[in-house]
């Protein structure tokens, strides 16, 4: 099933001819197509098959960043390389902790390793701006997918009952959008379906207020998404909407100021035993393999984004980004089964410490590469200062080679079975009275036990070994930095690393720094957006 899904969304992208553009008086909210014959008329909604080539336009959106890579931007004025979704998060969920560090001086780049940035980077704006671009388009899908415009263009049963699926898909794609937005920015705009498309200021809503609205929607969304495990690999089900409100809740301290882990370790509860979707009794590096959705690593795959070595141009987005910039030194970029090495991203001495020794042989996740790194990073920019990780590769499980060396097959796990796991034995802890310590720890062993390390007792489940243990098993995940803010450890100077705050040694930053701050492109876009206090 998966080739099937990412053909069409890949390829697609060249049937559409997408080029969009974003007004610049609404806050990257208004999505005008350049050609008004092109995605989003009412003539291209005359063919059936429209539809769901809107839907993949809209999966295809989380990995790369235009119709040809860099050469047709979705977005005016960012290059579409620079603007994937996936990458744009994995630089500001990774660089800022102790998981990675990257050595390119690319613009403000650098600050984002040091929590120094401000509103004026332009990569904290594309991250806005990427996440405003999905959710125009998942509004725009909807607004022309209403029962009066499908019987208008007499649209028969069959295929209204498909599209009333992918409206669900579309809505949670939003959602999962506004999940990122409220989580790294706090309170931003709010646009729906609902909304006028054209020449207006969108209202700032708080963060409750956003929180309010992905809760509302995620709960209302298991009457249209498909039943769990019954849609194509690579597109979300009832499981999925489950697993982002458990994460909502996980966090909702942060979020709103209340905690709600018995929602979270109920949620979780359900996942685990009755979605489907197992834990994948594999070797550890099999679930970030080139052939990690057919090895049976994607028993536990509940939301990863597809990649494709033949059904993709973006040389520069996803995990093309993540595995390139993570070669360099005297590695071979052959043994990742890449064309090349970008020589930029590296993980810090404190992250290497939770492991068991410094290779990390004594727990199979400790995926590092040594020869020739130092330890420590004494120079931001050298390569060989921190060690190398060789977590994602692009080979498959056995040893054979993907498709292609520029292009990886490697799928990114975005939610998995192991972090449902790894949330219910954390709300548990927390205080969840629908949560079991016993069980916790029972899940708990099955991920160390997969990862050949030592098994833990009901006395080791505590807070700061959840946070260890979600590092050793989520690393480079796209987790780091939330949980850090999570468990308070993410800025002041309880948990330090190697230039946190721009110093070698590291020192306490500012709390201000919990919350990224509005861009300065986008209130200049938009005046009404308020800054987030401390910039």
């Amino acid at each position: 099933m998966k080739k099937s899904f990412k053909y069409i969304s890949y390829f697609i992208l060249f049937i559409l001819g997408l080029n969009m553009t974003l007004t610049s008086c609404t806050g990257d909210l208004d999505v005008t197509p350049r050609d008004k014959n092109e995605f989003l008329s009412e003539t291209f909604f005359q063919d059936p098959s429209s539809y769901k080539q809107v839907l993949a336009k809209l999966y295809a959106g989380l990995y790369v960043g235009g119709n040809d890579g860099d050469g047709k931007p979705d977005i005016a004025g960012l290059g579409g390389d620079f603007s994937s979704y996936l990458r744009l998060l994995f630089v500001v969920q990774e660089l800022p902790t102790d998981e990675a560090i990257i050595g390119w001086a690319d613009g403000t780049l650098p600050t984002l390793n040091t929590q120094n940035w401000a509103p004026a980077n332009e990569f904290l704006a594309g991250t806005y701006s990427r996440a405003f671009y999905e959710i125009s388009v998942a509004n725009e899908f909807l607004r022309q997918t209403t029962d009066e415009k499908l019987n208008a263009r007499g649209v028969d049963a069959n295929l209204k009952a498909d599209i009333a699926t992918f409206r669900a898909e579309a809505r949670f794609l939003r959602a999962f959008s506004y999940y990122n937005l409220m989580d790294l920015f706090g309170g931003v705009p709010i646009t729906t379906e609902a909304d006028p498309v054209g020449l207006f200021y969108p209202v700032q809503r708080t963060r409750a207020e956003v929180y309010t609205f992905i809760e509302a929607e995620l709960k209302d969304m298991d009457n249209g998404l498909a039943a769990s495990k019954t849609n194509e690999y690579g597109r979300v089900d009832k499981t999925a909407a489950k697993f982002l409100l458990a994460q909502l809740y996980l966090n909702s301290k942060v979020y709103i100021g209340v905690e709600k882990n018995n929602e979270a370790a109920t949620l979780c509860n359900e996942i685990i035993t009755s979605s489907g979707y197992t834990f994948a009794n594999v070797p550890y590096r099999y679930l970030f393999s080139a052939d990690n959705n057919r090895n049976g690593a994607q028993s536990e795959f509940i939301f990863p984004i597809i990649s494709d070595g033949n059904a993709i141009r973006a040389v520069g987005g996803g995990m093309s980004f993540i595995i390139h910039a993570s070669i360099g030194g005297s590695m071979d970029s052959a043994d990742q089964g890449m064309d090349g090495g970008w020589q930029g991203t590296r993980t810090r001495k404190e992250f290497v410490a939770l492991f068991p020794d410094a290779t990390g042989t004594g727990d199979k996740r400790g995926t590092f590469y040594t020869a020739g790194q130092s330890l420590d990073i004494n120079n931001v920019g050298t390569f060989t200062d921190g060690y190398a990780v060789t977590k994602f590769i692009n080979v498959n499980s056995d040893g054979s080679k993907a498709q292609r060396p520029d292009v990886p097959d490697t799928d990114f796990p975005m939610f998995r079975l192991s972090d449902a796991y790894l949330m219910y034995a954390e709300a548990t802890v927390r205080g969840a009275s629908t949560g079991n310590v016993g069980t916790a720890v029972g899940y708990i062993n099955q991920i160390r036990n997969r990862a050949k390390t030592t098994p833990i007792t009901n006395g080791d489940l505590t807070l700061d070994f959840i946070l260890a243990e979600r590092g050793r098993e989520l690393f480079w995940e796209c987790h780091r930095r939330t949980d850090l803010i999570r468990f308070g450890k993410f800025t002041g100077g309880s948990k330090i690393w190697q230039w946190k705050g721009g110093v070698m040694a590291g020192t306490s930053t500012e709390s201000f720094r919990d919350l990224m701050p509005i861009p300065a492109r986008n209130i200049q876009a938009n005046p009404t957006l308020k800054q987030n206090p401390g910039y």
